[in-house]
């Protein structure tokens, strides 16, 4: 089991300086990925979001050969630390989240890494399994630069993958209309709000629905198929393997020609 990140005790030695943190649900069969159904069952589902799990989290641990950066994953339900057993690499800390809307437990959870004695943290979903390292490099440059600000990672459907924190600005996640489109511009709107510099990374996507899966499947499985973004996404291996003994069975996994991939478009 990994350890747990005790915001009661500083970090002991050298404190990392950048905590990359996974927002993720107990991957149990009904409670996770449930939009993915009737695609998948509820055992699937759950074995997927196992799957997204495990390869964000290796996907950060490449970044560990900078002693500077620590792979967190904040869960939820509390006492769940269980189910993400066999799913992490060993340096990865467990830390509940606590909150009753996304707001509060985003808020939490960077409260609780700084009081570690952390320096910056990032915020992940857990639901981009390709999303490319380089990005998340980027994050820790842009926040281990001079100077306050807050780094946004825009996700296709008008929310965000990562949002990296130097300090704790609680007024960035007040009063935003969360699970929409207005996300992000809601969140760059509270910063203009505060006058706290914005900085961006790349758009990328998450995998919460049908259409987001066999976009999923067609760049890691089909990688012929995979529209061109200029941009190579993380292999995600667990995820592909996954894919890969799902559409023996399951026809429904087969995913749209190239050509049709404005059909599917963002989450």
């Amino acid at each position: 089991m990994n350890a747990r990140l005790d915001p009661a005790l500083r970090h002991t030695n050298e404190p990392p300086s950048c905590a990359f943190v996974l927002m993720a649900k107990a991957p149990r069969a009904g409670m996770v990925k449930t939009r993915l159904q009737p695609l998948l069952s509820s055992e699937e589902a759950a074995a997927i979001s196992r799957c997204f799990i495990r390869d964000m989290a290796e996907n950060v641990a490449e970044l560990f050969g900078d002693r500077r950066n620590l792979g967190v994953v904040a869960f939820a339900p509390a006492g769940e630390e269980s189910a993400f057993a066999g799913l992490l690499p060993a340096e990865f800390y467990l830390l509940p989240q606590r909150g009753r809307d996304l707001g509060e437990r985003l808020l939490h959870v960077a409260e609780d890494v700084f009081a570690a004695g952390i320096g910056m943290v990032c915020l992940l979903n857990s639901d981009s399994p390709t999303l490319p390292c380089a990005f998340l490099r980027d994050a820790a440059a842009l926040l281990r630069a001079t100077g306050d600000r807050v780094v946004f990672g825009e996700a296709e459907d008008g929310g965000y993958y990562l949002v990296g924190l130097k300090k704790l600005h609680r007024h960035l996640f007040h009063d935003i209309e969360w699970s929409t489109e207005r996300v992000l511009a809601q969140s760059i709107e509270r910063a203009r709000e505060i006058g706290l510099e914005v900085a961006r990374l790349p758009a990328w996507y998450d995998v919460d629905d049908a259409a987001s899966l066999l976009r999923l499947h067609r760049e890691i499985v089909d990688v012929a198929q995979a529209p061109g973004s200029g941009t190579a996404g993380y292999a995600a291996p667990h995820s592909a393997r996954l894919l890969r003994s799902l559409a023996i069975h399951n026809r429904n996994l087969t995913p749209l020609p190239a050509g049709d991939s404005a059909e599917i478009g963002a989450t």
